[in-house]
């Protein structure tokens, strides 16, 4: 299989890129998307097409479907027209012998570009480092039935732990919001009991530093839901706003309160 490829090239975040077209030929229809990728180096490397010698770089890491690294815009869609899957998981025979194909990497103010189709996706980490977590002391695993939980919120639950982060939703969305990603790691835990102890200060916490990050706000239009790579659904932003409002309403409720010894 034959391909033209429209790729973005940019040194940093502060220098201008442009589209640069290369035409790469036998490609197996076998071939993961990522691996055409790889050819494509190869070919940049060994025919020195251009000099100096400049690698295409972009991310990856486990190439199964499950880090969440490959994070490529690919003909206007995030992860490629698959549906339900990330990059890494496409594989060329989703496309016709001689299309063209144009890939880019994540647009948005607070993905700053690393270099070409890598992004610097951190203000994840930063917002998990907020509330992404439960306070619990290490040790031994407990057993799996130790507290009972209901079985419709362990599948809700496991459901929403399945977010990779790949940051497909920020992607997708014209407002560049991460609600589907911070709702997701909300969720996981408001469902569950180990979580609901420091539920109100996780979700008042992650949500003010996704503000804080220049994320947008989410304005319902579903688009993160339909290229999300894991299938999370929207019904964990409605769940995120139940929580965040609760939150905010027993702040104010205990202010107005007062009261106590002394």
């Amino acid at each position: 299989m034959k391909f033209t490829l429209k790729i973005w090239r940019q040194e940093n975040a502060k220098a201008k890129g442009r589209f640069k077209t290369y035409t790469i030929d036998n490609i197996s229809a076998d071939c993961s998307f990522l691996e055409m990728l790889d050819q494509l180096n190869e070919k940049l490397i060994n025919d020195k097409i251009e000099l100096p010698v400049d690698p295409l770089a972009f991310d990856h890491d486990c190439r199964e479907g499950i880090c969440g690294m490959c994070s490529l815009y690919i003909n206007g869609q995030p992860h490629g027209p698959d549906q339900g899957t990330t990059v890494c998981q496409l594989h060329m025979r989703k496309f016709k012998d001689g299309d063209t194909i144009t890939i880019e990497p994540w647009r948005a103010r607070a993905f700053p570009v690393i270099k070409d189709l890598m992004v610097d996706r951190s203000a994840f980490d930063k917002i998990i480092q907020e509330g992404g977590y439960i306070s619990v002391r290490t040790g031994g695993i407990p057993d799996a039935n130790a507290i009972p939980i209901p079985k419709e919120d362990a599948d809700l639950a496991m459901d929403a732990a399945a977010c990779i982060g790949c940051g497909a939703c920020v992607a997708a969305c014209k407002n560049a919001s991460a609600m589907l990603f911070v709702s997701a790691k909300v969720s996981q835990f408001a469902l569950l009991p180990q979580g609901k102890v420091e539920a109100a200060r996780r979700v008042k916490a992650m949500v003010a530093k996704m503000d804080e990050l220049g994320f947008g706000n989410c304005t319902n239009t579903y688009a993160c839901e339909a290229e999300c790579p894991k299938n999370i659904s929207v019904e964990n932003i409605a769940r995120l706003n139940r929580e965040f409002l609760c939150a905010k309403v027993s702040h104010a409720e205990g202010k107005q309160g007062g009261g106590g010894f002394g």
